[in-house]
């Protein structure tokens, strides 16, 4: 008998607890508090409570039909790999039409609320944000390029600006620089996962940068990148966004995550990569907190 009906859990609560684990709420709790942030920026005080809690549920609801989304399209890949293996739909405690339908009702009762109680512009923006993540990403990207996390961290970036078109209702250059900072971000955090990952990735067939071109040219490049990214970290502060307690906090993290960075090109190791991803995980967050501590220092 196959793992895929071996494993398969017998009620429903059961099936409803292995759908929630592939909305990966982990990963989703980092876009929801991102988004969060940029709803609090776009408001000169506390965001109405009504509009943060529908904007919020919303995005989350979308965001977790989109990772299942992912994990039923890589349900062969993920079975594959160490660190996906354990996935329900790997292990097939989940159907195939089980996570299509849970992930059309959660995705759609999530947009049916940003269209109703949020705005049509964040509505359209988060079915994009889905879009390119499960089907551009996800089909297009990941198995044709090593570029693919450049190109497809586009949609990670997006939360922030969601947030902030959920209590505008247009596009700012404040939310754009939200934007730039996570999608900057995006493949330094990635590649130092790929890099100790890197025999699974060349298991299931990826293209992933680490695999095509080596560890040495995959750590010069994320380091390339988060130079880039102390450069975009600042443009909270000279756009007047933020104000020197940002500024500071900003720059030690940046600091930290260089020195991360450049250790990771000089001398790596499995070990320092996994502490660099988690490192960047840990910037981001407190990059985040930062901006909204600031905005009510000010």
């Amino acid at each position: 008998m196959s793992v895929l009906t071996r494993n398969s859990p017998r009620s429903p609560a059961q099936r409803l607890a292995a759908f929630f684990e592939l909305c990966k709420p982990r990963v989703n709790s980092l876009i929801v508090f991102t988004a969060m942030i940029g709803m609090f920026l776009a408001s000169p005080s506390f965001p109405p409570l009504g509009l943060f809690l529908a904007a919020s549920i919303g995005i989350a609801l979308v965001a977790g039909a989109a990772a299942a989304i992912n994990c039923l399209l890589e349900q062969q890949i993920d079975a594959r790999m160490a660190r996906t293996r354990a996935r329900p739909t790997a292990r097939g405690e989940v159907s195939a039409s089980e996570t299509l339908t849970l992930a059309t009702l959660v995705g759609g009762a999530g947009l049916w609320l940003l269209h109703a109680l949020v705005n049509p512009l964040t509505m359209w923006l988060t079915l994009a944000t889905f879009l390119g993540y499960a089907v551009i990403y996800t089909v297009l990207l990941k198995p044709a390029t090593p570029m693919n996390i450049v190109i497809g961290g586009a949609s990670g970036a997006m939360p922030p600006l969601l947030g902030w078109t959920a209590l505008t209702g247009q596009i700012g250059p404040e939310a754009l620089v939200l934007f730039l900072i996570i999608f900057i971000w995006t493949p330094p955090h990635f590649w130092a996962l790929a890099c100790y990952r890197r025999d699974d990735y060349a298991k299931a067939g990826l293209p992933m940068l680490p695999v095509t071109h080596g560890v040495q040219f995959t750590c010069l490049h994320s380091l390339l990148y988060v130079v880039m990214l102390t450069g975009a970290t600042v443009l909270p502060f000279t756009l007047g966004m933020s104000g020197p307690w940002y500024l500071a906090a900003a720059l030690l993290l940046d600091a930290v995550f260089l020195a991360y960075g450049f250790a990771l090109w000089r001398n790596y190791s499995d070990a320092l990569a996994k502490r660099t991803f988690r490192w960047s995980i840990i910037y981001l967050t407190l990059l985040f907190a930062a901006l909204l501590a600031d905005h009510f220092l000010r």
